[in-house]
């Protein structure tokens, strides 16, 4: 089985992705996003915001089993992490590990 934090460091380091609630929340709205991944802990008004979104734009999210700081280590970024925004996976599969069927460029 594919670990879903490799592939959301590869695709960290080799695609498109941008970082923080509000972005999530914005490319939910604008459908400029393939998949948005939240950290378990994060502020139940951005996550309701996202989910809310993310279901009217037919966009999947992937809740992290972990927390913001767990995400901040995969991401290997030096602030907390609560939303992932991956817009191009690059060369990881995260897309494809999840279930997400290709929703095209």
């Amino acid at each position: 089985m594919i670990d879903i934090s490799k592939q959301l460091k590869l695709a960290v380091k080799s695609g498109k992705v941008s970082f923080g609630c509000n972005e999530a929340l914005e490319a939910a709205r604008s459908r400029k996003a393939k998949l948005i991944v939240l950290a378990s802990n994060c502020p139940e008004s951005a996550r309701s915001a996202i989910l809310h979104s993310a279901r009217l734009s037919d966009l999947p999210v992937y809740v992290y089993p972990g927390s913001s700081a767990d995400l901040r280590e995969v991401c290997e970024k030096p602030f907390l992490v609560a939303a992932v925004t991956v817009s191009e996976p690059g060369d990881s599969e995260i897309l494809k590990t999840i279930g997400v069927k290709d929703v095209g460029s």
